[in-house]
């Protein structure tokens, strides 16, 4: 359930893999950048923050006690507040600063020799229970008042001793830089883009010969004459498709000499077959030669039948979209045209890639059957995503569970008879199941619970390009 929506495609697989780690790593540099960002802004703050205060606390020195107040008011803003006071804003003399600044750096601004209090308060930290939490002294009606500054944003605390014995307080509310800068984003977001695109248009060039490899394989599956697949890409793909082009002239070669040789054989045997048919007629024996001839001329048959399963015309014949209803309804129009009784149901249309002569000639052969042994034939046609049944039912003894896979042997006949008419030569299955399979597909029997047989030729879907 969790990987349903995970490409199933090697190309989209190492696509998404690899966007996946580039955005990743991105993130990750993102947030230790983003990070060092703002603590160098923090640290920039604070120093500008304290050589402010330094640069106050010489002027509010040489300044009459009685022009403070007005000097410290014009400066206090809303970010800014400073106040003289007898005692220190900052209790204590821990300085609670980030990152382990040292106590030298206020020695460098202020000058050594001062006495110089510092409290820094950060928005990270706990509210309750951190020690970095600042009071506020000030004078009001009722003398001094003491209330709780909050942590957000960042707050400086400083309390600088003056010459004269006061201190001079300062409360600076430090500017909080956004983590998530936006130009750091949309570079993030490009670069990310930017990657993908190259991955992707990589990573389908690389994966091209493979899509080709199995377009080629599933047509060499089907019986297609199929070209030599081009030799390019990376070394191990070069290498499987000059393995595979290597296959294919091997399998031709191998087929083309089986072809030879077989339909060589059964032409050879035509010369001394019709020599032992003509000396048959100069038998005076009537019997003796009946007999005879009806052997000569099964013999024939079988000859003729064993060069015409030789040629597999199935892989001569080119596939085309073929309504595969309107097929099989023709083959039901030529048997009932005999009187036969065969019927058709299924949709209205099924298309599908095939040679549309050679697997007519299979149905054919299933359908004779089927009214040789089975007195009627139903053919039925289911359609699926995966492809496409047609089964064709009779209502004949059915075949022993043994000798279901054993029939589609060529020559095998369960009828020990040697008439034509209830036997035939026994090469009909194995012809119509070297068709089925030069489609892709396969042709199964099974005997049906009522009684009958059930031959159903499954053709799969081409695969996609």
């Amino acid at each position: 359930m969790r990987l349903r929506f995970f490409p199933r495609s090697l190309a989209g697989q190492l696509s998404v893999l690899l966007i996946a780690a580039v955005l990743v790593a991105q993130v990750i540099m993102l947030v230790f950048f983003a990070e060092s960002r703002r603590s160098a802004i923090d640290a920039a703050a604070r120093e500008q923050v304290l050589g402010r205060i330094a640069t106050l606390a010489k002027l509010i020195e040489e300044t009459p006690v009685g022009q403070r107040d007005r000097i410290l008011a014009a400066l206090s803003t809303s970010r800014f507040a400073y106040s003289v006071t007898p005692g220190p804003l900052v209790e204590g003399s821990t300085t609670v600063w980030p990152e382990g600044e040292p106590r030298a750096k206020l020695d460098e601004i202020f000058g050594p020799g001062r006495q110089v209090r510092a409290e820094f308060a950060d928005s990270d930290r706990d509210d309750e229970g951190s020690g970095t939490m600042m009071q506020r002294h000030r004078l009001g009606p009722g003398g001094w008042q003491r209330r709780v500054i909050k942590h957000w944003p960042p707050t400086l605390a400083l309390s600088v001793h003056l010459s004269d014995g006061s201190w001079l307080n300062s409360e600076t509310l430090l500017p909080r830089p956004e983590l998530w800068a936006w130009p750091i984003v949309m570079s993030t977001l490009l670069t990310v883009i930017a990657v993908s695109l190259v991955t992707a248009l990589s990573v389908r060039r690389i994966t091209r010969p493979l899509r080709e490899l199995a377009q080629a394989s599933d047509r060499l599956g089907r019986g297609e004459g199929v070209p030599e697949l081009p030799e390019r890409g990376p070394e191990e793909i070069v290498r499987t498709n000059r393995a595979f082009n290597a296959m294919q002239a091997r399998v031709s070669r191998f087929v083309a000499d089986r072809t030879r040789m077989v339909a060589a054989i059964s032409h050879d045997l035509r010369t001394p077959l019709t020599s032992l048919r003509l000396r048959a007629e100069f038998i005076d024996d009537d019997e003796t030669r009946e007999r005879m001839v009806d052997t000569i001329d099964e013999m024939t048959r079988m000859a003729e039948a064993t060069l015409a399963f030789a040629r597999d015309d199935a892989t001569a014949e080119e596939s085309r979209n073929t309504d595969l209803v309107a097929l099989v309804e023709a083959v039901s129009a030529d048997f009932s045209d005999l009187g036969q009784d065969v019927t058709v149901e299924g949709p209205e249309h099924v298309y599908l890639s095939v040679r549309p002569v050679s697997l007519r000639r299979a149905l054919r052969n299933l359908v004779e059957n089927a009214v040789r042994y089975g007195v009627r034939a139903r053919v039925r046609l289911e359609a699926a995503p995966t492809g496409v049944i047609i089964a064709v039912d009779d209502d004949g003894p059915g075949i022993p569970e043994d000798k279901l896979e054993e029939v589609f042997a060529p020559f095998t006949r369960l009828e020990t008879s040697r008439n034509l008419e209830t036997g035939g030569v026994g090469l009909g299955l194995a012809t119509a199941r070297s068709i089925v399979r030069a489609h892709g597909g396969e042709l199964t029997l099974a005997n049906r619970p009522g009684g009958g047989l059930t031959a159903a030729i499954h053709l799969p879907v081409a695969a996609e390009t």
